[in-house]
């Protein structure tokens, strides 16, 4: 019984670990443009795991599929670089339920245009609760702690991460998930090293500074990817994706508590709407899984 609770626990300690992302980023001066914050924890999380894994020789550079790998890796790139500008302009709370609350929309959608899939009516139900949320949190009447801007970008952060998770599943399906995360974290931060001589810099001056970078690098990608990972293989997936609901719930208690953002009563409504979203997709697929296949 106690070691078939620690996969589910490895699980939720990742999604911890990443509701935790858009707090840190608030701890660093005004100055740290966000893309530099994007290719440094790039770099720390992909370039940490990826000599551990070339040390452990997990990684063969001839036969790997670069294609998955590269799609990945621009997909999380741009996921990180709108979903911290969201943070910057509309606050933690709000840029992180919309960019993880909208994935599984913008998920569904891709597959109903691109790949023929009908949607089922479970993603129905959830997008209509995601899509209501958003519009409760566009309703502010001039609140400061909602930037519309802000609210875009993170909408089209969770395009990114719906097309990062698809590309993923491809890629994972051909190697093991460490190696997948080095490869596709270091790609990304290749993609994002023109940043550091595009940007002001000079705040990594500060050893602390340096320790958050570190800190978003390490724990919030190599060891929450890594958790989530080993998790993932001994438990269904419908019950990592309600675990998930972690990081959203993280990221927006950290925002209010820790951070000291100040939400209005529309926009908690937004935030419980999209909350609700996920936990119907989940739930939902959980239970149409369990029923025969000719219903």
């Amino acid at each position: 019984m106690g070691l078939s609770i620690i996969p589910y626990i490895f699980v939720l300690l990742g999604a911890v670990l990443w509701g935790t992302t858009g707090t840190a980023q608030t701890f660093l001066p005004e100055n740290a443009h966000p893309f530099v914050i994007s290719a440094g924890r790039s770099a720390v999380g992909g370039f940490s795991l990826l000599i551990a894994m070339i040390l452990l020789k997990k990684i063969k550079f001839k036969s790997w599929p670069w294609k998955e790998t590269i799609y990945a890796a621009i997909c999380i790139s741009l996921f990180q670089l709108l979903f911290f500008s969201s943070v910057k302009l509309t606050g933690v709370a709000i840029a992180s339920v919309v960019a993880i609350g909208s994935a599984p929309v913008f998920s569904g959608l891709i597959e109903w245009l691109f790949l023929k899939l009908r949607p089922s009516k479970i993603w129905g139900i959830s997008t209509a609760f995601a899509l209501l949320g958003c519009i409760f949190l566009f309703m502010n009447k001039g609140e400061i702690t909602i930037n519309p801007v802000g609210v875009m970008y993170s909408l089209i952060a969770g395009v990114g991460f719906a097309i990062y998770t698809m590309s993923s599943k491809s890629l994972l399906q051909k190697e093991e998930a460490i190696p997948a995360v080095a490869m596709t974290f270091s790609l990304s931060a290749v993609f994002l090293s023109p940043f550091w001589f595009l940007y002001d810099v000079s705040w990594l001056q500060n050893g602390g500074n340096v320790g958050i970078i570190f800190y978003l690098g390490l724990a919030t990608t190599s060891v929450a990817y890594v958790l989530y990972g080993r998790g993932l293989n001994k438990i269904p997936s419908s019950s990592a994706l309600t675990l998930s609901l972690a990081e959203p719930t993280t990221a927006a208690l950290l925002g209010v508590f820790i951070v000291g953002e100040i939400l209005s009563a529309t926009s908690w409504i937004g935030i419980l709407l999209l909350l609700g979203s996920i936990v119907v997709l989940t739930v939902g697929s959980r239970s149409a899984k369990q029923l025969p296949v000719n219903s």
